[in-house]
């Protein structure tokens, strides 16, 4: 318990070095006898008329009386030294789940500043459990620092590689998820600095020494981080989900790429051969029609349209050769 003095109306009591000295004598050395002695107007005369107070009132500062939460880490230096010293076998394995399970409560508090973050708690615990494991692998007693200094780095940075690694739903570089956390962390702090609107791109590029450019890579990767549903149901609507905005693939887009390939064979080929592919594959017309139409055989239709999608076929190289009817009104 520590002892001042408060003068009432007039700020803190103005001991002089030779006061202080004078009071921390036997004399006044506890608090009871400095007010007895300030009631009884006994000050010590060092001290002056006008220093002397109308009413002293002492404060009490109260010292830390609970325990920090850290205080109930276990003294495991000499496990650690033994650890060390022996040899790969069962009683190595032993000690080492033990040194684990001491430090499994630390572990578990660092695991719980990361909650609400997208990921489960007792998942976050799992990952603090492996970073723990690894940092009672590593540790090096023979260089002097306690064991707690070399896990808590280690644990958490295994911890943030965790969402690093596998909470991301989109693949972001690196650089990039660098420069996210520092937009993010400056937009934040910047944001109680500019009351009634968020910080523009030139503010944050200022605080932050990046440009104005790494900035807005920093700002795009802040919504990289989760995707939204497509189940999820559209505020306002009736059951209306995201996917029934979504639209699908054009086939026509095919057929453009197919009809621009053709058209050059197509035009290179004979009149009569035009002529018969158009009156069976757009006209419907049968192979007999055809023939007394133009006033040949069956046999000589089909013989003319054979050989009319094989050389198409042959010009277009094609490794995957569809049906003359697919083909030919594709590209008509």
């Amino acid at each position: 318990m520590v002892i001042c003095f408060h003068v009432a109306g007039s700020g803190n009591f103005p001991f002089s070095a030779s006061d202080r000295r004078h009071v921390r004598g036997s004399r006044f050395a506890g608090p009871s006898a400095v007010l007895r002695a300030v009631r009884e107007r006994t000050l010590p005369r060092c001290l002056s008329s006008r220093h002397r107070p109308r009413k002293v009132r002492a404060m009490r500062i109260a010292t830390r009386t609970n325990r920090h939460p850290h205080d109930d880490a276990p003294d495991t230096a000499a496990d650690f030294e033994r650890l060390v010293r022996l040899p790969e076998g069962p009683e190595r394995r032993a000690l080492r789940d033990d040194l684990v399970r001491a430090w499994l409560p630390m572990s578990e508090r660092i695991a719980v500043r990361f909650r609400g973050r997208g990921e489960a708690l007792e998942d976050l615990y799992q990952v603090a459990a492996v970073g723990l494991v690894k940092a009672v692998d590593h540790y090096d007693p023979t260089r002097g620092a306690a064991f707690e200094a070399y896990a808590v780095p280690t644990v958490t940075g295994e911890i943030k590689r965790h969402f690093r690694d596998h909470l991301w739903a989109l693949h972001v570089p690196r650089r990039v998820q660098d420069l996210r956390n520092r937009v993010r962390v400056a937009s934040k702090e910047l944001s109680a600095t500019v009351p009634g609107r968020p910080p523009t791109v030139a503010e944050i590029a200022a605080y932050t020494e990046l440009s104005e450019s790494e900035v807005r890579t920093g700002m795009e990767a802040l919504e990289c981080f989760s995707v939204l549903s497509l189940e999820a149901e559209l505020p306002r609507t009736d059951g209306y989900a995201l996917a029934d905005t979504v639209g699908g693939a054009d086939p026509g887009f095919d057929l453009i790429v197919d009809r621009a390939a053709v058209s050059p064979c197509l035009r290179a080929l004979p009149e009569r051969e035009r002529t018969i592919l158009y009156l069976r594959f757009f006209g419907g017309m049968t192979q007999s029609r055809i023939a007394r139409q133009l006033g040949i055989s069956q046999m000589h239709v089909s013989r003319l349209l054979s050989a009319c999608c094989a050389r198409v076929r042959e010009e277009l190289d094609v490794d995957e050769e569809p049906s003359d009817g697919e083909l030919l009104a594709d590209a008509c």
